[in-house]
């Protein structure tokens, strides 16, 4: 059945007629594990924030526009709470990362949050290496004019008088830098081929399961950063119990081993477009703008530019806001192109396609 042009991809039918006559060839059918691959996967935190990212995520969770977090963030700058928020960059320096004990004790010593201490002292029990210079997140040649945004370890005399919002978005740039230190999440992954034999074609059928066996760095980012589906709800505790369950399953199954076919069942889905950007992802896809345009010649003057600088893309959103040529959702950040934008659009396509 594979590539047949009955097929709208690979894990779905055109028709509903042809997946029903598909379930009856191969109803009653004995099923065979083909192959079997146990595996164990590592993931490491993420990079640290650049203002791009650190824009898109209070967007995700406060449901700011990125100026408001630029505002949030120099705010922070000033009050020596951070370190410089206008960079691009998401890595550290070697210079800086010798001395990042001084950040990280500045942090043990001042800032009373009791979650955030418990991390540190997991730190300091279980002995975390805080030597990053070979590591992923320390990096000279992709460092321009300044390094990630990381908390400075200082300025505690200035916190308590800083508003809520302010403390939260300051708590989730300690979060991802002190994940940094923090040991990789660890998977067992296990993937699983069944052939069914039919009378002219051997069908193929292939299931995956993968379950944390070792948090690591996901104690730190876990809710917000890490655990969501991709309807953007977060993964509950239920879900995490039948993945376990699945994985036991699979566990138990052996190479050449005959299985039966209990059920089978229809599904009936709609594809859907691109998800509308949001006031924070648009800032991303600022940054890395150019990715998508095929003439050759074009990507390339872009590459590694993108669309304004880590000071300005704000600024342009809040422009195009202002003049009515698009619109954001106060709620959920989302973005909407206006009709004068729309039509704006119509005439610089049909009198100058070049300039898009």
């Amino acid at each position: 059945m594979f590539e047949s042009n009955k097929l709208y991809n690979e894990s779905g039918f055109k028709k509903e007629d042809d997946a029903k006559q598909f379930i009856q060839s191969i109803q009653g059918k004995i099923a065979k594990i083909a192959n079997l691959k146990k595996s164990k996967q590592k993931e490491n935190a993420p990079l640290l924030f650049n203002l791009a990212e650190i824009q898109n995520q209070c967007t995700k969770r406060f449901k700011i526009k990125p100026d408001e977090t630029l505002e949030i963030i120099q705010n922070l700058y000033e009050k020596k709470l951070v370190t410089y928020p206008r960079t691009d960059a998401r890595v550290l320096s070697t210079a800086v990362a010798k001395e990042i004990t001084k950040n990280l004790n500045g942090i043990a010593r001042g800032y009373k949050d009791e979650e955030v201490q418990g991390y540190i002292r997991k730190m300091v029990d279980e002995k975390y290496s805080t030597n990053i210079i070979k590591t992923k997140y320390v990096n000279d040649s992709k460092i321009t004019d300044h390094y990630a945004i990381i908390p400075t370890g200082q300025g505690y005399e200035n916190y308590n008088n800083l508003p809520e919002l302010h403390k939260k978005v300051y708590k989730v740039i300690v979060s991802r830098f002190l994940a940094i230190f923090y040991p990789p999440a660890e998977y067992n992954k296990i993937q699983v081929t069944v052939e069914i034999e039919d009378e002219k074609t051997i069908e193929t059928f292939n299931c995956s399961g993968k379950v944390c066996i070792n948090k690591g760095f996901l104690e730190i980012l876990k809710p917000e950063e890490k655990k969501s589906t991709k309807n953007g709800e977060k993964v509950d505790n239920s879900q995490e119990e039948g993945k376990q369950n699945d994985l036991e399953i699979l566990k138990n199954l052996k190479k050449g081993q005959e299985v039966e076919i209990r059920n089978f069942e229809l599904k009936e889905a709609e594809t859907s477009p691109p998800t509308r950007y949001n006031s924070g992802s648009i800032i991303l896809a600022m940054e890395n703008a150019g990715k998508l345009i095929e003439e050759e010649e074009l990507r390339e003057q872009i590459k590694g530019a993108g669309i304004g600088t880590s000071a300005t893309r704000a600024e342009i959103m809040k422009k195009l806001e202002k003049i009515k040529y698009i619109e954001i959702n106060t709620k959920t950040q989302i973005i909407t192109p206006t009709k004068k934008g729309e039509l704006i659009y119509d005439i610089v396509y049909q009198s100058m396609p070049d300039m898009l």
